[in-house]
């Protein structure tokens, strides 16, 4: 057991490298692996940014942590991977994490929950977070980007099936009419617009069979396929719409790849990567 200077915090073996899974500590139904760099020295006074990736409907949270692995060496960042099995709120539940909230599970602030575990354990002073999403991890990523601004130092958003846009016309979660209604506490669009926005998919991601709403379905409500018939459609509305509240978007389209992010990783690390050179050349650690 080793003793990280200033914490108060002992830590194992497991705690470095890629780090065993942890239950969280604010509910244990949800879990959460790391990968912390090899330069980490208990007794350093190097600090360390921290990127959260988030899983789609697969769960592969151990696969997105491992492939990120290069990332966090190069950059001097710590990786978290959490954990959001499926049945949680009901037998066969694939998606309520996507929406951040479900019948009085806030997932939103499990994870934050989970970040804060993490600052504690590790010298990682800035609360904002870089978060990757693909597939239901995008949904997750832009509607936590909605919700918690002020929690992110970057969004990357992954080819989300169905998305929220910033739409003052339409209740949630097609838009945003009701938001402080439903998460009590309003849309902050000056801060959404502070963080550096990707959105990232794969030119051939056109099935719809997974994405299409139709009535009887749980999600259904009016105009929930306003946003288009395919992911890439649904993209193209999503960056319009946040385009037109002023938030800057880049928008990644990886020509011949269908819905699959593999061939796009290295476009994340590199806008994560730009994010992080750009925040220390303002003098920040």
């Amino acid at each position: 057991m080793r003793k990280v200077a200033g914490h108060g915090k002992t830590l194992s073996y497991y705690d470095f490298g890629h780090t065993t899974v942890y239950a969280a500590r604010k509910d244990p139904r949800f879990a959460w692996c790391a990968y912390v760099p090899d330069d980490y020295d208990e007794d350093g006074d190097k600090t360390y940014p921290l990127a959260v990736l988030v899983h789609g409907t697969n769960r592969g949270m151990s696969q997105y942590r491992d492939a990120f692995a290069d990332f966090a060496e190069a950059n001097g960042v710590i990786v978290l991977a959490p954990l959001f099995p499926v049945g949680t709120c009901f037998p066969g539940d694939l998606s309520s994490y996507k929406f951040l909230r479900y019948d009085g599970v806030h997932y939103d602030e499990i994870l934050i929950d989970m970040i804060e575990e993490l600052r504690e354990k590790y010298r990682i002073p800035d609360p904002r977070v870089m978060m990757y999403g693909f597939s239901g991890g995008g949904h997750f990523t832009h509607r936590f980007l909605y919700l918690h601004p002020e929690r992110l130092m970057a969004a990357s958003i992954g080819a989300p099936g169905v998305v929220t846009l910033l739409d003052p016309d339409r209740d949630w979660w097609v838009g945003v009419r009701d938001f402080e209604q439903v998460f009590g506490k309003p849309l902050d669009l000056d801060a959404i617009r502070r963080v550096p926005v990707q959105m990232v998919i794969g030119g051939a991601d056109t099935e719809t069979w997974e994405i299409t709403i139709k009535p009887g379905d749980t999600l259904w409500m009016p105009d929930a396929n306003i946003a288009g018939a395919n992911r890439n459609d649904r993209m193209n509305s999503l960056k319009a719409s946040l385009e037109a509240h002023g938030v800057a978007v880049r928008h990644d389209v990886v020509a011949g790849v269908a819905h699959n992010d593999r061939p796009m990783l290295g476009l994340v690390k590199e806008f994560f990567a730009d994010v992080l050179a750009r925040g220390r050349g303002q003098g920040n650690d």
